[in-house]
């Protein structure tokens, strides 16, 4: 199962009674922007209970074309990786 945005909205929106559907959905937009904006300009992105989004820089490196067996060089690029809390791994351990 996944859990998508408009699940997110949908959640926002019964669990507090004071937001409309369409203020839920716009918190939960505001929050991705807010989010996505912090990532993109290479800021980590800590969330206490949750886990930390962090911006890495990897290096060129070599590569295979696996159709043809040619050597290549991948491009050097920015990834997002996610390490859990502590808190959250023993909750999904515990299922």
């Amino acid at each position: 199962m996944t859990l998508t945005k408009a699940d997110l909205v949908q959640q926002i929106y019964q669990n507090h009674e004071s937001f409309t559907k369409a203020q839920a959905a716009e918190a939960v937009e505001s929050f991705l922007r807010l989010s996505k904006n912090a990532l993109v300009g290479g800021s980590d992105l800590l969330l206490s209970g949750f886990g930390k989004f962090n911006v890495r820089d990897k290096k060129p490196r070599r590569g295979r074309n696996p159709q043809t067996g040619d050597d290549l060089t991948l491009d050097a690029r920015r990834v997002v990786t996610f390490k859990p809390s502590g808190t959250l791994r023993d909750k999904v351990n515990k299922g």
